[in-house]
């Protein structure tokens, strides 16, 4: 196909002639009015405390106005390593932790499977069990409190009803038996809200796959262990986290049930900085306490989301 002359001459004055400008797009400012509430209560109340927490650390901090607070750099970690009380509280964390976490799931599992069938009393008890987790803390650490007293509930039952001791146990006067007593109120706090996760993550568990599985001769724990539990993985992994999270940072019930006695014997991580920071007014060691607390959870967080995702690369 030949172009004439006058096409040549009308496509190189076309082409000759300048593009029209681009229009500038007008930023739109929406997006970030929405964030902007969040960022900004973000800012204000969590990303400002740590990093005060952080400064605070590293001096003797001096809580009167105009006060200067001297540098004292990791002075306040050292302390810290090399105090005995804190590796107690340490280890008493890391006990609750390991007691409580551990029931909560398979409990909470265990109801949650167990409320998945449509019944009529479904939805009752699913309030009844869920109602401990929305109970104020204060409330359930008092009354465990008396429960757990030497005239209490508990000796009454297990030496008059069930005689399993002579009923003069010191639930709360001894180091072990407490624990028991605060890990008690802390399971049975912590089921409901395992069980709420499970129960929602279980709605999405296909119904054909079990269906397909029962009938190649599945019996229900092989069912439950090939279908249901990489279902629920995902929610499985982040109930334990929070979990693992929420045991290090144990604190009202250790506060109202023993107060860290007796003689600090079952003090954690937070009831101790607690003291150092409001009682003794340390709160450079205390903000320090509260760093390395934050480390070991940030690090506990760290190896099960790599275990967790190590596992899911296997089953996938």
């Amino acid at each position: 196909m030949t172009l004439t002359a006058g096409s040549r001459e009308a496509a190189t004055a076309a082409l000759r002639e300048p593009f029209p400008p681009r229009r500038r797009r007008k930023p739109n400012l929406t997006p970030w009015l929405f964030i902007a509430p969040g960022a900004i209560l973000f800012g204000v109340f969590i990303l400002y405390p740590i990093v005060q927490a952080l400064q605070m650390s590293l001096y003797d901090w001096n809580i009167l106005r105009g006060a200067a607070s001297e540098f004292v750099g990791l002075d306040s970690y050292a302390r810290a390593v090399q105090d005995d009380r804190f590796w107690l509280s340490l280890s008493n964390s890391g006990i609750y932790m390991l007691f409580t976490v551990p029931p909560q799931i398979i409990l909470g599992l265990a109801v949650a499977m167990l409320l998945r069938s449509k019944a009529p009393a479904q939805p009752l008890f699913r309030v009844l069990f869920y109602l401990p987790v929305v109970t104020s803390w204060v409330v359930v650490s008092l009354l465990f409190k008396y429960l757990f007293a030497d005239q209490g509930l508990v000796n009454w039952a297990l030496g008059d009803i069930l005689p399993l001791t002579d009923g003069s146990t010191s639930w709360l006067s001894g180091r072990w038996t407490a624990l028991v007593a605060i890990c008690a109120l802390g399971v049975w706090k912590g089921v409901g809200w395992s069980m709420m996760i499970f129960l929602a993550a279980l709605q999405g568990v296909p119904q054909s796959l079990e269906e397909a599985a029962a009938l190649d001769g599945a019996n229900w724990w092989q069912r439950f262990r090939a279908v249901t539990i990489p279902a629920i993985w995902p929610a499985m992994l982040f109930v334990v986290v929070m979990l693992v999270i929420g045991g290090f940072n144990v604190f009202t019930s250790v506060l109202l049930m023993t107060a860290g006695g007796p003689g600090g014997q079952t003090e954690v991580v937070l009831t101790f900085m607690y003291q150092q920071a409001f009682s003794n007014l340390d709160f450079g060691y205390g903000a320090a306490i509260a760093v390395l607390l934050t480390i070991v959870v940030f690090i506990f967080s760290v190896v099960q989301l790599r275990v967790f995702r190590d596992r899911s690369d296997e089953e996938a």
